[in-house]
């Protein structure tokens, strides 16, 4: 037996026999999620309402009626717990309250799968 027997020469990636960009595997994952965002671009201005509640309190309406300015209503949250994010009702997802420049806003931490 030689030194080569077994052996596969290796292609040069640099030179002329390199393979095309086109044909490299990756391409064919970027290919089906255009196709699916294609598919998907009829719903694209479909509005939904999309809610994040920091949490929820239950009381009676006399109590709420009494309410005021400075009133403080506890939650039945702690702080730095997550809030949830609705969709449509729906809950899809989790999150953290942010602040961006001088406004709230809310970033996704936890995706909830749908129980279908």
């Amino acid at each position: 037996m030689g030194d080569n027997d077994g052996q596969v020469p290796l292609p040069d990636l640099n030179g002329a026999d390199a393979p095309p960009l086109a044909d490299i595997g990756y391409n064919e994952d970027e290919q089906q999620i255009s196709r699916v965002a294609a598919d998907l671009e009829a719903v694209f201005d479909v509005p939904v309402q999309v809610s994040a509640v920091l949490g929820r309190s239950k009381m009676d309406v006399g109590e709420l009626l009494k309410l005021g300015p400075g009133a403080v209503l506890e939650l039945d949250r702690r702080v730095g717990e997550a809030i949830d994010i609705y969709v449509n009702n729906r809950l899809v997802a989790r999150g953290e309250v942010v602040l961006v420049e001088d406004k709230l806003g809310v970033t996704m931490t936890e995706i909830i799968k749908a129980d279908t």
